[in-house]
């Protein structure tokens, strides 16, 4: 009988502020990192999960993981894996734990890397991608893997299971065209505000011709350049290119409304994250007052509960769900649910440390088995850090090509974890990068 045996956590990090990668009006210098999650099986299987962070406080979120050992340790791996639906019930559950969200914050989001951790070890046990093997479950299976508490005045479980089986039909062509054609994908790589204009005009015209349908820019840090920096990008993408906008939490609601007033001549295709990700109600009051310039936030939505929220009050036009901000797969399927119910496109949020390899799951199932073919559905995309995955998102013309090797992509090199370890790998004993702890 094979038993988990070990829950490893690593510290690693990315020196990405020595270049101003990730750079935006709320994180000016974020050196991307992960909270790596190793569950071991005593047949030496293995699932990875991460946290994705940038940076100081990642050794409080790797800590966070280590308090969910005793849940995890010892507990018999098929009988977990079967039944992964109520092991996710169990972590959310424990209430000395759950005391310090409840379901939010960095508890929360340790939860989600264990959980996918074992999703991981379960597609990789049953040789399937991730999102394939989610696609390939019935309904009955998937609405029994979703805590539908604090959601039934939104989302029932019969109302659920309805729209899983409104997919049903035409599932199996679905998922021969998404490994055919991918999903479609825009790039946020131009658009770090650390970026010279001039390395903003060489990055924005290099996703052109690799085939991005979108381009995305942050703004929010002064007006007077970010006016410059779109009307830059509008000349050099042309008119009618879709070129979204990010504030990441930036403004309050007269702030956003009088800013994006601004920025509205030159087309924006929405703007993210304008104010804080858990004021609902000042979302819908910037959505209705910038209309029809739409409202995109989920980054760091913490929960099902906000999503559904958000949804009610009509405070967004695109939902942007986070591989690593919630609690794992479960929670995130809650989320497609809901999203799929109010018909609000998802945009998965990616880039950082993982994120574009954990989120392409979400969107292929998306499009298989909840929300169908959609074609306002992107994934973000970011070019950093890729090469240190085993399992590294393929982007061509501009779309995700559909994962095909068993897990949910999460595995990172050895070699990249060894010299990335905080503080002793070898990249951080470089003095030219000094690190403020």
């Amino acid at each position: 009988m094979s038993t988990i045996s070990d829950l490893r956590v690593s510290d690693v990090r990315f020196p990405t502020s020595r270049e101003l990668d990730g750079s935006d009006a709320m994180n000016p210098d974020p050196d991307y990192s992960a909270a790596y999650a190793e569950l071991r099986t005593s047949d030496g299987g293995v699932g990875y999960g991460l946290v994705f962070t940038i940076g100081r406080g990642n050794d409080v979120q790797c800590a966070a993981i280590e308090a969910l050992a005793g849940h995890v340790v010892g507990r018999e791996a098929d009988e977990l894996l079967a039944h992964l639906g109520d092991f996710s019930r169990d972590l959310v559950g424990d209430s000395q734990l759950r005391w310090l969200g409840p379901e939010k914050g960095v508890m929360h989001m340790a939860i989600g890397a264990v959980v996918n951790a074992a999703w991981d070890l379960r597609a990789r046990r049953e040789g399937k991608p991730l999102w394939l093997l989610l696609a390939e479950l019935s309904p009955e299976e998937i609405v029994d893997l979703v805590d539908f508490r604090y959601l039934t005045d939104a989302l029932t479980r019969d109302e659920a299971l309805e729209i899983l089986r409104r997919g049903e039909p035409g599932k199996a062509d679905r998922i021969a065209q998404l490994q055919a054609q991918g999903v479609p994908a825009y790039t946020t790589t131009p658009g770090w505000l650390g970026y010279s204009d001039e390395k903003l005009v060489r990055l924005l015209r290099e996703a052109r011709d690799e085939g991005f349908a979108m381009v995305k820019l942050k703004v929010g840090a002064d007006i007077e350049d970010d006016v410059r920096r779109m009307r830059i990008a509008r000349e050099t993408m042309g008119e009618g290119y879709p070129i979204a906008m990010d504030a990441n939490q930036r403004w309050d609601v007269a702030d956003a409304i009088a800013w994006l007033e601004q920025l509205a001549p030159y087309d924006p295709a929405w703007i993210e994250e304008p104010t804080s990700p858990d004021d609902v109600l000042a979302h819908a009051a910037i959505r209705t007052a910038i209309a029809p310039l739409r409202v995109a936030t989920g980054e760091q939505m913490q929960n099902r509960i906000i999503a559904k929220q958000l949804l009610q009050a009509g405070s967004i036009d695109v939902l942007q769900l986070d591989a690593a901000r919630v609690g794992g797969v479960n929670e995130n399927i809650a989320i497609l649910l809901l999203a799929a119910k109010f018909d609000i496109p998802v945009c998965p949020h990616a880039g950082g440390v993982g994120l574009c390899e954990l989120v392409q799951h979400y969107a292929f199932f998306d499009a298989a088995a909840v929300a169908g073919p959609r074609s306002d559905r992107f994934i973000e995309y970011v070019h950093h850090l890729h090469e240190h995955f085993e399992d590294p998102v393929v982007i061509r013309d501009g779309a995700y090509q559909a994962p095909t090797q068993a897990g949910s992509s999460a595995g990172m090199h050895e070699a990249s974890i060894r010299d990335h370890l905080f503080p002793e790998g070898t990249v951080w004993k470089d003095p030219s990068h000094v690190v403020v702890v």
